[in-house]
């Protein structure tokens, strides 16, 4: 059966229970807004805008200190900083009149760490729903983007911040989704989305369809199993969809300038990954999983990362040759067979590594339903330790959470080293970051000192200061 008249196919529209599955062909209708109510929130927008007051520039001098730059080796120096961005690094720098200093003398300055997928910002508590805004309805969603229903004030962001994480990906997900939606790429600090934004669409998210013989059964919240091939049916069925809607993507790409038409917003979206240019993340696991879609991120060329990569040491010559990175998720777990040695989760990095795989590590990329929660985040070092404890190079684990996540999303110029011109997201700590034991003493974003209070430690504080009960 052809994929155009297949019954699973968006080109037939069906509806299961309440949720619509449609054509991509098909433009999203839209109510009416009354005049008035426009009228209104432009003005209310104008008032805002014209009460609003930019943060200062800010010079800020690192004086003293080891300099970690991750582009060449440590050595002792100043870093100036100037309107956000990094200008000098060196030994002999002179402090410009009026800046501000930090002593970072017997301390060490390294680039902010990056979390390469997390939730934070769209999820505050997991247990309550309405703190959760990181999913969506609907199997197909290229139109929606995380930075719209980022939190700026979440609490969980200066928890995490505190612990030298100055930016994340930001990234939707949901349990049923393919085509889930478009990760944020942010800085950590901000009173408005538009102030962390670095960039609001970095790349789209795909939940790879697996072949998945157990399933998750919402109806009597247990797990069953299914036959092999019942599953790898419904796979390549939704293989299917996924390739008639980047086909409908680029029909709509062709016509853009040929005819008018009525703009359809998902294919609008989904056609910037077409040709290599938008990133795309895969969200997939074993083995074979990993081999299909690199096979058809080839045939549909895509500019495609792979992110949760259980499995992806098994097929490392495959990535290797093919210059495909993997994000991989938290190092802390258990084997995932029951026939993999305890070090499994450990020793994959390394192995990735020494293959010639780019590697990144994220808290929220293990899952095969898409980013997990965002309150790990700041464990994000010592999910690398483990790595590094395991035969991966500690030079290495530390790039694999600052410089190479900026690279893998095509922000290698901005982003991941102290350099001149790149942007200032540093902390300056008393040890190794990967340590449990360091301390972060300074969190700079965006060349502003950030505070480092945070709920955590107010509450350690306030239970410490507890008077004895005896």
């Amino acid at each position: 059966m052809s994929r155009a008249h297949h019954p699973d196919s968006p080109a037939r529209i069906r509806r299961r229970g309440r949720v619509e599955t449609r054509s991509p062909l098909e433009t999203r209708s839209r109510p009416e807004i009354p005049f008035r109510t426009v009228t209104a929130a432009a003005l209310l927008t104008a008032m805002t805008f014209s009460f609003a007051t930019p943060l200062a520039a800010q010079t800020l001098f690192i004086e003293g200190g080891t300099v970690h730059s991750l582009a060449s080796e440590p050595t002792a120096g100043h870093v100036l900083i100037v309107d956000g961005l990094i200008q000098e690094v060196g030994a002999d720098l002179t402090i410009p009149d009026g800046a501000n200093r930090i002593d970072a003398a017997g301390l060490h300055v390294y680039p902010g760490l990056f979390d390469a997928m997390t939730t934070l910002g769209l999820v505050e508590i997991s247990a309550i729903p309405a703190t959760r805004d990181s999913t969506e309805l609907g199997r197909f969603n290229p139109h929606l983007q995380a930075a719209t229903a980022i939190h700026p004030a979440s609490e969980v962001l200066p928890v995490t911040r505190a612990n030298g994480i100055t930016h994340t990906l930001s990234t939707p997900g949901t349990r049923d989704g393919i085509i889930v939606g478009q990760a944020a790429l942010l800085h950590l600090d901000g009173w408005t989305v538009d102030e962390m934004a670095i960039e609001r669409s970095a790349a789209m998210v795909i939940r790879w369809p697996d072949i998945a013989t157990t399933i998750f059964d919402r109806s009597t919240f247990s797990r069953r199993t299914r036959p092999y091939n019942e599953a790898k049916e419904e796979a390549e069925k939704a293989h299917d969809e996924l390739r008639d809607w980047l086909d409908a993507a680029r029909h709509y790409a062709q016509a853009a300038d040929s005819t008018r038409r009525e703009r359809n917003l998902e294919l609008e979206a989904l056609a910037r990954v077409l040709d290599g240019g938008q990133p795309v993340i895969f969200l997939v696991n074993a083995k074979r999983d990993i081999e299909l879609a690199v096979d058809f991120a080839e045939q549909e060329g895509l500019n495609v990362i792979l992110a949760g990569g259980r499995d992806a040491w098994k097929v490392k010559e495959l990535l290797a040759e093919k210059n495909i990175p993997v994000i991989l998720g938290r190092t802390q777990s258990l084997p995932p067979e029951d026939d993999d040695p305890y070090d499994r989760p450990f020793i994959s990095a390394a192995e990735l590594q020494a293959a010639g795989v780019k590697i990144a590590f994220a808290t929220g990329a293990g899952g095969r339903f898409g980013p997990g929660g965002p309150h790990s985040s700041r464990t994000l070092p010592y999910e690398t330790a483990m790595a590094a404890a395991y035969g991966l190079p500690r030079e290495e684990a530390l790039k694999a959470i600052t410089r190479n996540p900026a690279e893998i999303f095509g922000f290698g110029d901005q982003l991941g080293t102290i350099e001149a011109g790149k942007i200032a997201n540093l902390m300056v700590t008393d040890g190794d970051p990967l340590e449990i034991t360091t301390q972060v003493r300074h969190v700079i974003i965006k060349g502003r000192e950030v505070s480092s209070a945070n709920r955590h430690r107010s509450l350690y504080e306030r239970y410490r200061a507890r008077p004895d009960a005896r």
